[in-house]
């Protein structure tokens, strides 16, 4: 159950706040991305997290916000439709729900180290770093991109196939996970998780995700 709540917490190691940049259209590398995912602390980005499973029949629909107060904390505050409060600081996770709250050392999973480092890499622009966690593919303009990340390290490959950024500009909208086990979870963020509000269509919400909606 942990190692799954481990999984399920990974966007959050991921999520950043940025400003849509409107641009022309030339091809653009990690690099590029990497230059304008990188923001400092602190930031903040309203998310929707879909989380699929065979024994429901529609995604299941969280709404919250991620929150970087320092360079060393994130936070994932669920509203929607639980209140949950999960901070990662100094090498463990806290979750705060319904008044308790128990804490983890991040050893106990540890898939996890490379995720955290390769997070710091992403709001860093540390296209190096990231690339000692990760194998990274890019395609797109600067309109429109995809960044492709596939785990290396051999932990971290055991629970997570791959994670799948979709982007606009300056604006990461998206990250879709797709785990080893059990269904693609799919996160909105920033201006598709705006977009979202009121959307139950699981095709209109996938549109949202990969950024066709204004197009």
């Amino acid at each position: 159950m942990l190692t799954r709540r481990f999984r399920l917490l990974f966007p959050l190691l991921l999520a950043t706040l940025a400003p849509t940049l409107h641009a022309t259209s030339p091809e653009v590398d990690a690099g590029w991305i990497l230059g304008k995912l990188a923001r400092p602390a602190p930031m903040s980005t309203p998310f929707v997290e879909l989380r699929g499973s065979r024994l429901l029949k529609k995604p299941l629909r969280i709404e919250g916000e991620y929150a970087r107060p320092a360079g060393d904390t994130l936070v994932r505050q669920v509203r929607a439709p639980y209140v949950e409060t999960s901070t990662i600081k100094a090498g463990s996770v806290t979750i705060a729900r319904g008044g308790a709250a128990h804490t983890y050392s991040l050893d106990r999973a540890p898939q996890l180290a490379g995720q955290q480092n390769s997070f710091g890499a992403l709001l860093s622009g540390d296209r190096a770093q990231l690339e000692r966690a990760f194998r990274v593919d890019s395609e797109g303009t600067r309109e429109r991109w995809t960044l492709r990340l596939t785990p290396k390290d051999a932990r971290m490959a055991a629970y997570v196939r791959g994670l799948t950024l979709f982007g606009r500009g300056a604006e990461l909208r998206c990250i879709e996970t797709t785990p080893v086990k059990g269904d693609l979870q799919r996160t909105l963020l920033a201006g598709a998780a705006v977009a979202a509000t009121g959307v139950d269509d699981a095709a209109r919400l996938s549109t949202l995700c990969r950024g066709d909606a204004a197009r």
